[in-house]
C-alpha cells in the first residue's frame, strides 16, 4: 500500500487532515484543491456545529465478512502495479476527491483497463457490498453511460467501463477499511469498521435517465424515487404543502451537497415530519428507503432504524411543481442522513441547460454531523485505540 506510515503518523494525520490527495490539472482542480484544502467537518445543519453523540461504535449483528472476502479478492486479481493504484491509507484525503462530472483526473483502476476476470472481481465487490437494487442501479447507470456515448458519438468521455476503483486500508473484519467507486453520475463511498458501514457520500444519477434505444434499450433508474416523492407531496393539504414549498421555481441544479461540498451547511425548512399525518409519515419512511435500500439489507434495517429514531427531526422540503409530469427538487434533512433529487437541465444531450428534464436526474445522501466517509466513527476508533491501557496511550489527537 502506497504512504505506508506508522499508526502514530496516522493519528496525527487524521486529527489535522494533512494527509491530502493532489489532484492534477484539468476544469475541475482548482475547485478539488480549495474543497481538500478545508479541513473536514462535514454537511452541518442550519447553522449549527456538528452534533455529538448521534453516531456510536458499536455491533449490528450484521456480518461484513463477504465484502472483506471480496476486496481482498478483487486486490488479489490485480497486478502488482495495479494494486499500487488501488490503494491509500484508511485515513487518506482521497476519499473526498470525487466528482460526478465526466471530466475529472481520478486515481484509482479502473473498469476500463481491467481485464475480464478482473472486472469480474470489482463487480463481485459492488454485488457483496450492496442490495439487489443497490447492484442493479450502479450498473444500469453505467450502461446509461455507455447509452450516452451512442447518442452522442463520444466513447472517449461517456462509457460502461469509464469508473474508478480505490480500496483504503487493509480489509478486515475488526480494523477500519473501505472502498470507493467514482465515475460519471456514479460514486458510492463505503466505509467498514467491524460489523459497521456508513455508505455516503453516494452519488447517483443519468443522463439520460431511460435508454429508449441501443445496446441498452429499456435501462431505466431513479424513476421509484421520483414518483414516491411526488406522490407524497401531493398527499398534503393546502397548509402542508405551502410549508414543504421553499421555491415555487425550479433552479437548474438546485443540489446543495454534490462534489466538492462536504462541508455545505444546509438549511433546516420545509415541512416537518412532525406536522405529518401517519400514513404521510410513512410515504415519507417509503422514500427513504428507497435510498437505504441500496445498501445491504442487513445494514440497511440498521440504518432505517437510526432514520426511524430521529423522524422527529426530519424536515421535506421541495421546489418546483406538483403535477403529473412536473420537474422538481426536494431534499429530506435529518440529523443522520440527508437525501436530495433534482431534475436537472441538459448537459450532454441538446437543449436549453437553465430549462430542468425528467431526462437529466442527480441524487446524493450524505450522513451530516461528521459522519461522511465514516469519519466519526473512524475517530471513535483511534481515540478507543488511544485509550487502551495495553496500547500505553492515554490522550487522543481529537481532543
Amino acid at each position: 500500500m502506497r504512504v505506508e506510515r506508522t499508526f502514530v503518523g496516522i493519528l496525527a494525520a487524521a486529527s489535522c487532515g494533512a494527509v491530502l490527495a493532489q489532484p492534477p490539472g484539468g476544469p475541475f482542480a482548482d475547485r478539488a484543491r480549495a474543497a481538500l484544502a478545508e479541513p473536514f467537518v462535514g454537511l452541518t445543519l442550519g447553522g449549527r456545529p456538528p452534533e455529538e453523540g448521534l453516531f456510536a461504535l458499536r455491533a449490528t449483528g450484521v456480518s461484513t465478512e463477504p465484502i472483506v472476502a471480496a476486496a481482498r479478492a478483487l486486490i488479489d486479481a490485480l497486478d502488482p502495479e495495479q494494486r499500487e493504484r488501488l490503494r491509500f491509507p484508511v485515513d487518506h484525503d482521497e476519499w473526498r476527491n470525487w466528482a460526478n462530472v465526466h471530466r475529472f483526473p481520478r486515481e484509482g483502476v479502473s473498469l476500463d483497463e481491467m481485464t475480464p476476470a478482473q472486472r469480474e472481481a470489482a463487480y463481485a465487490l459492488l454485488e457483496a457490498s450492496l442490495s439487489a437494487k443497490g447492484y442493479e442501479t450502479s450498473r444500469d447507470i453505467m450502461r446509461l453511460n455507455h447509452h450516452l456515448a451512442e447518442l452522442v458519438q463520444n466513447f472517449d468521455e461517456y462509457g460502461e467501463y469509464l469508473y474508478w476503483f480505490t480500496i483504503f486500508g487493509e480489509p478486515s473484519a475488526s480494523e477500519p477499511w473501505g472502498w470507493q467507486i467514482d465515475g460519471h453520475h456514479l460514486v458510492i463511498n463505503y466505509f467498514v469498521l467491524g460489523d459497521q458501514v456508513v455508505m455516503t457520500p453516494t452519488f447517483m444519477g443519468s443522463e439520460p435517465v431511460r435508454a429508449r434505444s441501443g445496446r441498452y434499450e429499456g435501462t431505466s433508474i431513479l424513476e421509484v424515487e421520483q414518483d414516491l416523492a411526488l406522490e407524497l407531496m401531493r398527499s398534503f393539504d393546502d397548509e402542508q404543502r405551502e410549508a414543504a414549498l421553499v421555491s415555487r421555481e425550479k433552479g437548474r441544479g438546485d443540489n446543495l451537497a454534490e462534489m466538492f461540498r462536504d462541508n455545505v451547511d444546509v438549511p433546516l425548512e420545509g415541512l416537518p415530519a412532525t406536522r405529518m399525518t401517519p400514513d404521510q409519515r410513512e410515504r415519507l419512511l417509503a422514500l427513504i428507503g428507497e435510498y437505504v435500500g441500496n445498501m445491504k439489507e442487513g445494514h440497511a434495517r440498521v440504518k432505517m432504524d437510526e432514520v426511524r429514531a430521529h423522524l422527529d427531526r426530519t424536515y421535506f422540503a421541495w421546489k418546483g411543481e406538483v403535477g403529473p409530469d412536473a420537474v422538481f427538487y426536494y431534499r429530506i434533512v435529518s440529523p443522520v442522513i440527508y437525501i436530495e433529487f433534482d431534475h436537472q437541465g441538459p448537459v450532454a444531450l441538446p437543449g436549453p441547460r437553465d430549462v430542468a428534464t425528467r431526462d437529466h436526474i442527480h441524487t446524493v445522501v450524505r450522513t451530516p454531523n461528521g459522519n461522511d466517509y465514516g469519519r466519526d466513527l473512524l475517530r471513535q476508533h483511534y481515540e478507543a485505540y488511544r485509550n487502551d491501557p495495553s496500547h500505553g496511550h492515554r490522550s487522543s489527537p481529537f481532543d
